[in-house]
């Protein structure tokens, strides 16, 4: 690959996004983050040295016409836009399982569509030896409702891409951390008593922080781990253990 990356961080805006992002831009990559909020993902780019790109992952006409404002060629695709949106709908909406089924198929299209479009309509992009890396969760494992099962989908899911962009070198790999404070990922939903129940399943008994995401995400991004693709790296503190 080229001295000087292209990078795409989808969900780049703010939480793990964005440090993945700025640590890229730090080691003078061509980061582009994109994002579903205008605002946000401006005062990020300016932030972190990226590129904003502004649309939702998981609309299939925002992917397709964003895809002018893309880069050409990319050398290291990080899927990271997503979230548990089971928190952002505050119990609002349908009720019965017409409300149960909607807020069912948000979580899919939010982690799982999000990423698969993306990576597919960048595939033509990616560059022989280009790296894939999928943010999913400790939830796929752990359940938590529509979440864990579209994080464990995530995870079927990249064994096939993983299989079929091999031949070219390109590897495909997901990154799950457990708890990671300093992100907008619980929404304020994330109660003390929880939080300390959280951190006591860990073996190193603290919570993740952002960096501890990235020192993972920029290693399988780099050429050292051209060898390493198919894979669940679990970053959990022992939370989980991966097998």
């Amino acid at each position: 690959m080229p001295n000087n990356k292209e990078i795409v961080v989808t969900g780049g805006g703010t939480g793990i996004g964005y440090a993945v992002a700025a640590a890229f831009a730090r080691a003078g990559e061509r980061v582009t983050i994109t994002g579903r909020r205008e605002q946000v993902l401006a005062e990020a780019a300016t932030l972190a040295g990226a590129r904003p790109v502004v649309f939702d992952a998981a609309d299939p006409a925002a992917v397709e016409a964003a895809l002018v404002e893309l880069p050409d060629r990319v050398d290291v695709l990080v899927n990271n836009a997503g979230g548990n949106t089971d928190f952002l709908d505050g119990g609002d909406g349908e009720e019965g399982l017409a409300g149960f089924a909607a807020a069912f198929e948000r979580n899919l299209r939010s982690n799982v569509v999000s990423a698969a479009l993306v990576t597919h309509a960048l595939r033509d992009r990616l560059a022989d030896g280009a790296r894939i890396i999928t943010v999913g969760s400790i939830a796929a494992h752990t359940g938590a409702g529509s979440y864990g099962a579209a994080k464990a989908a995530v995870e079927a899911w990249n064994r096939s891409v993983a299989r079929d962009f091999g031949p070219r070198g390109i590897t495909a790999n997901v990154v799950a951390p457990g708890l990671i404070e300093d992100t907008e990922f619980f929404h304020g939903q994330l109660s003390d008593r929880r939080r300390e129940w959280l951190i006591g399943t860990t073996m190193t008994k603290r919570a993740g922080t952002p960096d501890d995401v990235v020192a993972v995400v920029t290693f399988l991004a780099s050429p050292a781990a051209g060898h390493v693709t198919g894979q669940v790296v679990h970053v959990n503190g022992g939370a989980h253990l991966g097998k």
